[in-house]
């Protein structure tokens, strides 16, 4: 009995003349280009299904040998948002405290932060971002996944853009440690806590810092 996965043609789902697929291109740039991470969140509520289908468009990303090593745990619960950001927030005071060298103290400075994060509470969602190293199989024993960390990655580059593409605003926060996620979120151990993003719209009177982006010829090579 063959092990192989069957295969079948393919039919790109979007068939465009060279001018449609430049259009397309400059006007998603332009999309994204208008991203901005926000730490300042309105409580306006966001439906459920909107989450969702941001998710799903987050699973279609790529992963090594199709092992998919990803969890998204989205949370809504007052209850345990509010038990995530004391977590958050005592890992944060760590941080701050001393954790962190001068060096990377000095880098955050121009931004603001400190060890408050009122987000994690008022923002309407939070995902939970989470990397399987492996997957438990039903009769015992374990599944290696591969390339985790860059399968991860580019699914939560995907969902970042679903979910500003839907009109919402998002904050990549990461405390370090991140296990407490575990615990709080009731994940096995077989799942690593890597981003817990924030999600919503922005509060009205909102802000941003007024940051430029790199170039082209900073970021890319042609030959």
């Amino acid at each position: 009995m063959s092990d192989s996965v069957p295969f079948k043609p393919f039919s790109h789902p979007l068939d465009v003349s060279d001018q449609e697929m430049s259009d397309r291109a400059v006007s998603f740039h332009e999309l994204m280009d208008g991203r901005r991470t926000v730490r300042e969140y309105a409580s306006t509520p966001v439906p459920r299904s909107v989450i969702e289908s941001c998710i799903m468009t987050a699973g279609t990303a790529p992963s090594g040998a199709h092992k998919q090593p990803w969890h998204f745990a989205a949370i809504s619960d007052p209850e345990i948002k509010k038990a995530i950001r004391e977590a958050a927030e005592e890992e944060e005071r760590a941080f701050y405290g001393g954790r962190a060298s001068d060096e990377w103290i000095d880098a955050l400075r121009p931004f603001g932060t400190d060890e408050n994060k009122p987000f994690l509470e008022t923002a309407p969602w939070l995902i939970a971002i989470f990397a399987r190293n492996y997957d438990p199989l039903p009769e015992g024993g374990r599944s290696k996944n591969y390339y985790v960390q860059e399968s991860v990655g580019i699914a939560t580059g995907m969902l970042i853009a679903a979910l500003h593409q839907a009109g919402l605003s998002t904050l990549t926060h990461t405390p370090s440690p991140m296990g407490f996620l575990n615990k709080v979120l009731e994940r096995p151990s077989h799942e690593r806590a890597v981003i817990l993003l924030v999600v919503g719209h922005a509060a009205d009177d909102a802000k941003v810092p007024d940051i430029q982006r790199k170039e082209l010829k900073e970021i890319a090579s042609f030959r």
